[in-house]
């Protein structure tokens, strides 16, 4: 690139080295500024960056001047980001299972780029990334953005849907046939992406994991099942289906210790009712899937906890336990 043409980017350059070597607590002198431009083969005068130092901060790169022993030092004491947003974001990224080992660095390496070097070893030091509990499905990012182009362009959409098989492959379920449903929302759920969608061949609501969705394209069809979602709770529906795997809806009574309340405040939501049973135990009504998920949360909370009621849903209960009891015979 000709000299002049670097000269043309002094601006560009000069917020650059501001907001990488600077930050609230690290300044940069004028001589170390004059040096990072050289960097560039931009040559400049003091007095021109003096006036580019304010041009920036008319521009809203809060830049503040303060005497340090001899010189003076210029510093960048506001960002789009703080410190502490970046890392509440990069923990996010580190926990979530849908997010690829190879595309968390890749994020993770581009909100540093958002911090000054000296915050970015800050966030090296909080970088430990779990690649035993990351998805292996690459294309994830492709099929949420397929999904929200169909939902934003009111047509259905079209894919394979697929199990882990023993070799770690994603195998085609119904024998590489194509699922065919109107997609409504996504939601996040047990750590992983779900599409909730309508099948107008079975007339119900149904949700898929996105990571396990492949070739997702649009169909020609418009979307059907509006009326199936105008008053319904996406929210309410993920807490009900347990791992979200589907069961019929049930309107269950679970009594419990007072000191475990939490646990189904966490759960539920702070709308739940709850009643006083006496002896230091209360009781809540909820609506939830019922299904071997939703049992094996119940059997996980402890032997104090009590489905009181639909008997039919006690039964059931029974013969999960006993079946579970039976392998161990």
């Amino acid at each position: 690139m000709a000299k002049g043409a670097n000269q043309k980017l002094k601006l560009y350059r000069l917020m650059q080295i501001m907001l990488e070597k600077t930050d609230a607590e690290h300044g940069i002198t004028m001589s170390e500024i004059m040096d990072e431009l050289a960097r560039y083969d931009i040559s400049a005068e003091r007095k021109s960056i003096y006036s580019d130092i304010d041009e920036l901060d008319n521009m809203g790169l809060e830049i503040v001047k303060e005497k340090d022993g001899r010189d003076f030092v210029y510093r960048v004491v506001s960002r789009t980001f703080e410190l502490a947003e970046i890392k509440l974001l990069i923990d996010s990224i580190q926990a979530s299972r849908f997010i690829t080992l190879k595309k968390s660095r890749e994020l993770i390496n581009k909100l540093k780029t958002q911090v000054s070097c000296y915050e970015a070893i800050q966030l090296q030091r909080q970088v430990f990334i779990n690649d035993r509990i990351k998805t292996m499905n690459e294309s994830i990012y492709y099929s949420v953005d397929a999904i929200h182009s169909a939902i934003a362009e009111n047509k259905k959409i079209r894919f394979l849907y697929c199990s882990w098989d023993t070799d770690k492959k994603l195998v085609p379920r119904k024998n590489g046939e194509f699922y065919e449903v109107s997609p409504w929302a996504l939601v996040w759920a047990d750590e992983n992406y779900y599409l909730i969608a309508y099948d107008s061949e079975a007339d119900k609501i149904k949700h898929y994991r996105v990571d396990k969705m492949l070739k997702i394209g649009q169909a020609e069809s418009r979307r059907e099942g509006r009326d199936k979602f105008e008053d319904s709770d996406l929210g309410e529906y993920a807490s009900k289906n347990f791992g979200m795997y589907g069961g019929e809806v049930r309107r269950v009574h679970i009594e419990f210790p007072d000191e475990k309340v939490g646990i189904f405040i966490d759960r539920f939501g702070k709308d739940i009712s709850i009643r006083s049973v006496g002896a230091g135990r209360s009781e809540i009504a909820v609506e939830v899937a019922v299904s071997y998920q939703f049992f094996g949360w119940i059997f996980g909370l402890g032997p104090d906890i009590v489905i009181t009621s639909p008997e039919d849903i006690i039964d059931q209960l029974r013969d999960v336990a006993t079946a579970f009891k039976d392998n161990y015979k």
